[in-house]
C-alpha cells in the first residue's frame, strides 16, 4: 500500500518556519534560502488543499489547521529522528557542541567539565563562546548557555541559576570589614550592567558617591579578577564569583542584593530535547548546580 505522505523536504520547510516563524530562521537551520522556504510552503499547501499560514498581514501566523498539523509534525520528526539514532546505536557518541557565555564558561563550566567528560567519554565535547543563537537555531551548535529573560523564539530554556549584583572586594584591599560609609573611600569597578552601582546605592540608601567615575570592565569574570587584585570594589554577581569567595579571594561584605533581571539558562532547539547527548549535558549541568545549591 502507497502511503499517502507529502514530499519530506515540503515537511521539513513547513515545520522549521512554523517553529520560527520565520521563513528567514526556517532558511538558516535548513541551510537554504528563505525563497526556497517560501516555495516548499507553497508546494505543500497545494498538496494538502488548504493554506497553512495567514498571510493577510506582514507576521507569518499559523491557521488554526496549521497549528493543529505543526504540532502533530513536531512529534512524528522528533519519533524519526530518535529512531535513526537507535538504529545507529552511537546516541551517546559523537560531537556534542556547547556555546556559553565567555564569563560563564571561564568561571563556572570550564573547572567543572571534567566531570562531565569522565562520566561521558564517549562524547567529543566542543565548546565555543559564540554569543549569537542564530547559529544555535541553524544547528552549529547543539546547546548553548545564556543570560536573559528565558524566552527565545523557536527555543526551548531551562533555567540554570539565578544573578545578583553586590559589592565585592580583595581581602587585600583594607585590614577589616568594609561599612556602607568607606564605599566613598575606595575606587568603584563597574561591569555590565553600567548602572548596577547606582541601583545598588539607592537601595542601599547611601548618598554622595559618584557612581560615573570608576574604571569600566564590560566582560563580568575580568571585572572579578580586576577586583580580586585589589584594585577596587566591583559590584560583582554573586554567581560567578561563588568560587572567589569560598576560596578567601574576594569578600562580599554585605548581605543586601540587587536582583539580577537577567538569568542564566540553558538553552536549545525545541527539536533538540529528546536527543540522547543533549538530555545527558542537561541532566549532567543540573545535577551540578543542585550539588552546590545543598552545600551552599
Amino acid at each position: 500500500m502507497t502511503r499517502a505522505l507529502p514530499p519530506l523536504t515540503s515537511i521539513k520547510a513547513f515545520e522549521a518556519a512554523a517553529r520560527h516563524a520565520s521563513f528567514k530562521l526556517a532558511a538558516l537551520e535548513l541551510h537554504v534560502t528563505p525563497a526556497a522556504i517560501s516555495l516548499q510552503v507553497r508546494q505543500l499547501e497545494e498538496w494538502l488543499g488548504m493554506p497553512l499560514f495567514d498571510r493577510t498581514g506582514n507576521a507569518l501566523v499559523l491557521t488554526g489547521k496549521g497549528k493543529l498539523y505543526c504540532q502533530e509534525l513536531g512529534k512524528a520528526l522528533n519519533l524519526l529522528e530518535r529512531a535513526t539514532e537507535d538504529l545507529r546505536g552511537n546516541a551517546l557518541s559523537g560531537t556534542l557542541r556547547v556555546t556559553a557565555l565567555p564569563s560563564f564558561a571561564s568561571r563556572w563550566l570550564l573547572p567543572r567539565l571534567a566531570s562531565f567528560t569522565a562520566r561521558y567519554p564517549e562524547i567529543d565535547l566542543v565548546l565555543d563562546t559564540d554569543t549569537q543563537l542564530e547559529n544555535l537555531a541553524g544547528r552549529k551548535f547543539d546547546l548553548a548557555i545564556r543570560a536573559g529573560s528565558g524566552r527565545w523564539q523557536g527555543l526551548h530554556a531551562d533555567l540554570l541559576a539565578r544573578e545578583a549584583f553586590t559589592p565585592m572586594y580583595s581581602p587585600a584591599l583594607l585590614d577589616g570589614p568594609l561599612a556602607l560609609d568607606d564605599l566613598h573611600r575606595h575606587a568603584l569597578i563597574h561591569s555590565t550592567p553600567r548602572d548596577a552601582w547606582a541601583r545598588w546605592l539607592e537601595l542601599a540608601g547611601v548618598d554622595g558617591i559618584d557612581t560615573a567615575k570608576g574604571m569600566v570592565i564590560c566582560d563580568s569574570s575580568l571585572a572579578l579578577q580586576v577586583a580580586a587584585e585589589g584594585r577596587g570594589v566591583v559590584m560583582g554577581r554573586s554567581f560567578l564569583a561563588a568560587g572567589e569567595i569560598a576560596a578567601g579571594r574576594l569578600v562580599a561584605p554585605f548581605a543586601l542584593a540587587l536582583p539580577n533581571d537577567f538569568s542564566y539558562w540553558l538553552v536549545y532547539p525545541t527539536t533538540s530535547a529528546e536527543l540522547a547527548h543533549v538530555k545527558a549535558f542537561r541532566t549532567w549541568i543540573m545535577e551540578e548546580l543542585a550539588t552546590e545549591g545543598e552545600s551552599a
